[in-house]
């Protein structure tokens, strides 16, 4: 029995054969273990050696240091060169601002923040968590003041197994609305189309006009000055597409009981379905108020304004 314990005496210390030092290691989790700094290791491998760099950090291991470490647990290496060392990285994600956001979100509406107020973040820092982990947010400490909206939060982020990381932001609370907003540049004239526009929550403050909020109320509908991409779409810069062109011939109807004439005349103005413009019978020289039914068509009633009567009699729609 003497003899088996000193010969296991003996065995426990012969070093391990070829160790060999890597030159760069990525950490999967937060410790460092003998076999991210060497290779055949041996039964020292999973030893460790201590904690590792933060999500997203790195240390360096000069020569010195891995032959202490090689000594301490047998391993046969020793540094060729003071010049010899190795990189040790720890794989991280980071943590989106949106999902701060919602923390910040959350906390303000607790504290009786009107519910359709958003959250905008000023210097925000992304921080970075151990890679696949799922992080929880808790607002420890939030200062707001309710006449500018302007807040501080203190924020703790905490991932299983890892150390606790503490953050302090600033921002602003602005109401946001959802509303109609253009998907591309829209010119001048240019006729709405499902594909032209989407909803999203915009900033309400500093909106000139009355906001579209759904988009059945943009369809089918020009817009009369330019829309940015982005740009929310207000009623006010909305009108019905321009059917007739000034100074442009159109077909004249004239129904009236027991009657039905058509005659061709010149738009005296543009004009969008169902709008009253101008029409000029050249054969009469009157000027009569007509609604657009149509692409150069309009409707004249019985009894419509006369803009400019006929000279030497009263006007006249010829027939054709």
């Amino acid at each position: 029995m003497r003899t088996i314990a000193i010969i296991a005496a003996l065995l426990t210390a012969i070093p391990a054969a070829g160790a060999t030092l890597r030159s760069a290691t990525t950490l999967s989790g937060p410790q460092v273990r003998v076999a991210d700094l060497f290779d055949d290791a041996g039964p020292a491998a999973e030893r460790v050696l201590g904690p590792g760099p933060k999500p997203g950090g790195r240390i360096v291991v000069e020569a010195a240091q891995a032959a202490a470490i090689a000594r301490q647990f047998g391993l046969d290496w020793r540094p060729r060169s003071g010049a010899e060392q190795i990189v040790i990285d720890r794989a991280g994600q980071m943590v989106s601002r949106e999902l701060v956001a919602n923390a910040v979100r959350k906390a303000l509406r607790d504290n009786g923040t009107n519910a359709a107020s958003d959250v905008e973040l000023g210097g925000f820092v992304t921080p970075l968590v151990a890679l696949g982990s799922q992080p929880e947010i808790v607002v420890e400490q939030l200062d707001r003041e309710p006449v500018s909206g302007r807040f501080t939060a203190e924020l703790a982020i905490s991932v299983p197994g890892e150390a606790l990381q503490r953050m302090r932001l600033s921002g602003q609370m602005v109401e946001k609305t959802e509303a109609v907003v253009a998907t591309h540049r829209l010119t001048a004239g240019e006729i709405i189309r499902p594909e032209d526009v989407r909803l999203q929550r915009v900033t309400a403050f500093g909106q000139s006009g009355e906001l579209a909020q759904r988009i059945d109320q943009t369809l089918g509908l020009a817009v009369r000055a330019p829309v940015m991409v982005g740009q929310s779409v207000t009623l006010a810069n909305l009108a019905a597409p321009v059917l007739v062109q000034k100074n442009a011939p159109v077909q004249i109807a004239l129904s009236a009981p027991g009657l039905s004439l058509n005659a061709t005349g010149t738009a005296t103005e543009a004009g969008g379905l169902g709008d009253r413009i101008g029409v000029l019978n050249p054969l009469s020289g009157a000027i009569v108020d007509a609604e657009v039914t149509g692409p150069d068509q309009v409707r004249v009633l019985p009894g419509s304004a006369l803009r400019r009567p006929a000279r030497g009699g009263q006007a006249q729609i010829s027939a054709r």
